[in-house]
């Protein structure tokens, strides 16, 4: 069952250094608008290009906490990483929009 976190308390996980998996599924246009340090781009448009190496690049056994401009995206593809045999998936509520309000206030939105 995908869990779902929120910001502040994923960047105290960070800030404490958990060690993680910090993926991005949103677009690279949005990602050049506004980005986190340590997410990995993993665009769902692209999902053909990085479906099979998703699986030997990461960690099924390791938090995994996924981002996206509000949640909804981030949600399908935490579905879709416990379908793949993840253990430990978090979608982050609110996705980047909530982090630049309650985390970073300084990450440009749009």
């Amino acid at each position: 069952m995908l869990e779902h976190v929120d910001c502040g308390a994923v960047a105290n996980r960070i800030m404490a250094g958990e060690v993680c998996q910090l993926l991005d599924v949103r677009e690279p246009e949005e990602l050049a608008i506004a980005s986190l340090a340590g997410f990995r781009s993993y665009p769902l448009s692209q999902y053909g290009d990085w479906q099979q190496r998703i699986l030997t690049e990461l960690d099924v056994h390791a938090p995994t906490y996924v981002i996206c401009h509000h949640g909804m995206r981030s949600a399908l593809m935490g579905q879709w990483l416990i379908q793949q045999g993840f253990t430990a998936v978090y979608n982050i509520a609110g996705g980047i929009e909530d982090w630049a309000l309650t985390v970073d206030p300084a990450l440009a939105r749009y």
